[in-house]
């Protein structure tokens, strides 16, 4: 009998339990603390837990430890949740904490036993796990200052939350083919990325003062890497319509046979946009309008931060950066004091890792924006700390290749010292391995986990230069590789290199002047 492919087997894993039905046996893993079936494992998953790397594990533990995924809806948490995910994450988790690029956040060093009171504190708050992970619907990512941005094209709120409702725990969408990401906004900057989910709703308005949401599908990264395919136009009473539409499509026909082939994206490449709006329509009782793509801000550009006035009267908003989405729970902790100190009560995660604080009194904007500044949270943040992010990294990743967070922190102080009176916003990515958790292949300048070679001749972890890469809209590009391989002390000399390159060229466009540069093999050869 032929062996299972790693496609075969989770289909089969799928089948034979629901991955919300696994909650039970995670109760009962952690009162009797028995050894946990693998195939159990998997299925942990549509409750946030992946099993880590042991890279920081004592040779002499054998504890089996997991990440935990807690979903943020709208990418909101208060007070009251900073401070019980600050205790969960000093308590159960070595005092980890990071924001993602779905505006969640995750822990590390879980142990089963600890899950059901970790899960009894979330819910006290209005917290989940469940589907931060597998093969359903993740979270839905908007706007973080929906409601409150003066300029947005409309508020989105209210769709999002409706959107949500229909896909939290939904048993129908319980076995999809692969993961699927929906992102709803009417950022006028575009913010929520919609280039690279799976299904996106992006507002515009029309002459005539109408909302209308461009729908765009298929987009991804990884195995999947492909700008999402617009499609057409639907009004706002249209979006729940279509969400359901294409999630049951994607859950009928996408493609099960190759993990790697089985993102919503294969999908509209194997049938051609028209064959897959054909079955939308099919399931619809009405038809989206055939109007011109809208343009989009460029990637780099896509942020918030600063102390803004809210619509909301007597009310201010302010973007900050943090290093790489780390947080930790003093920093949880120290973030809720001061909310508390200034009569704030959310933060807003956004998908590059950062926050914005929803709604502290105008008033008391610049002294929070102060003391924030203080425990090194930035209102005004270089260009370099403000766009750069990174994934999970070896240290807890078991696929990663190389390390990112210190490496992310690192690079962007290196470059704020060298680079003191640098003013253009460069997006940069520190992505562990190929899978792309960080986009590094959308940002002016990626760096990607690969196997290098040092000085010594020996095969190390270090990281493969990609330039060039940008989002924005049709005119998206993924960035081109470079060739250059290096190990991790090098990679701020040759960042820094290129940075210099193009202060000292006539360009006024980062990304453009990359886009120029990456092909040439007299450049290339510079930065080595």
């Amino acid at each position: 009998m032929a062996k299972e492919t790693a496609a075969q087997r989770v289909e089969r894993i799928k089948k034979e339990k629901s991955g919300l039905d696994v909650l039970k046996d995670i109760y009962l893993y952690a009162v009797l603390g028995e050894a946990i079936n693998p195939e159990d494992i998997d299925r942990f998953k549509w409750y946030g837990l992946y099993t880590q790397n042991k890279n920081l594990q004592a040779q002499d533990d054998e504890t089996l430890y997991f990440m935990l995924r807690v979903k943020l809806e709208h990418g909101a948490m208060n007070v009251e949740q900073m401070r019980v995910v600050g205790e969960i994450s000093k308590e159960f988790a070595r005092n980890t904490a990071d924001f993602t690029t779905r505006q969640d956040i995750q822990f590390h060093y879980i142990q089963v036993r600890d899950l059901p009171e970790i899960f009894r504190r979330l819910q006290s708050v209005g917290l989940s796990t469940t589907f931060a992970a597998g093969d359903v619907p993740r979270n839905v990512t908007t706007c973080p200052v929906s409601g409150v941005e003066h300029d947005e094209i409309c508020d989105v709120r209210d769709l999002v939350s409706k959107v949500n409702d229909y896909l939290r725990a939904n048993k129908n969408l319980v076995n999809l083919p692969r993961k699927y990401k929906i992102g709803i906004s009417a950022c006028n900057k575009h913010c929520m990325g919609h280039e690279i989910q799976d299904l996106s709703f992006t507002a515009t308005k029309t002459d005539n003062g109408k909302v209308l949401f461009d729908v765009s599908v298929g987009g991804g990264l990884a195995s999947n890497k492909r700008i999402a395919s617009h499609i057409g136009y639907v009004t706002p009473s249209q979006v729940l319509p279509t969400v359901k539409a294409v999630s049951t499509i994607y859950r009928d026909h996408g493609l099960r046979e190759n993990r790697r082939k089985a993102r919503l994206g294969h999908l509209v490449e194997a049938w051609g946009v028209e064959k897959f709006k054909e079955v939308l329509h099919e399931k619809v009782k009405f038809k989206l309008k055939d109007e011109k793509e809208q343009t989009f801000t460029p990637y780099a550009q896509r942020e918030h931060f600063g102390i803004h006035e809210s619509k909301v009267k007597a009310q201010s908003y302010i973007g900050c950066a943090i290093n790489g989405g780390h947080i930790g729970s003093e920093g949880l902790f120290a973030l809720a004091n001061l909310l508390d100190k200034h009569s704030a009560t959310t933060i807003k995660v956004t998908a590059t890792q950062n926050f914005v604080v929803a709604d502290v009194p105008t008033v008391k904007a610049q002294d929070l924006a102060d003391d924030l500044a203080n425990i090194g949270i930035d209102a005004t943040p270089s260009p370099f700390k403000a766009r750069t992010i990174s994934c999970t990294g070896i240290n807890f990743c078991k696929f990663a290749i190389s390390e990112t967070k210190n490496q992310a922190i690192e690079l962007a102080q290196h470059l704020e010292k060298k680079f003191p009176n640098f003013e253009e916003t460069v997006s940069i990515s520190v992505n562990g391995c190929p899978n792309s958790c960080a986009h590094p292949h959308v940002v002016d300048i990626g760096l990607l986990g690969a196997k290098v070679k040092n000085d010594e001749g020996q095969t190390v972890s270090g990281f493969e230069l990609i330039l060039g890469g940008n989002l924005e809209g049709a005119q998206s590009a993924f960035g081109q590789k470079t060739g250059i391989k290096v190990t991790p002390d090098k990679i701020a000399p040759v960042v820094e290199k290129v940075i210099e390159a193009y202060i000292q060229s006539d360009s006024t466009i980062m990304n453009k002047f990359l886009n120029e540069k990456v092909a040439d093999e007299e450049f290339i050869s510079t930065l080595l």
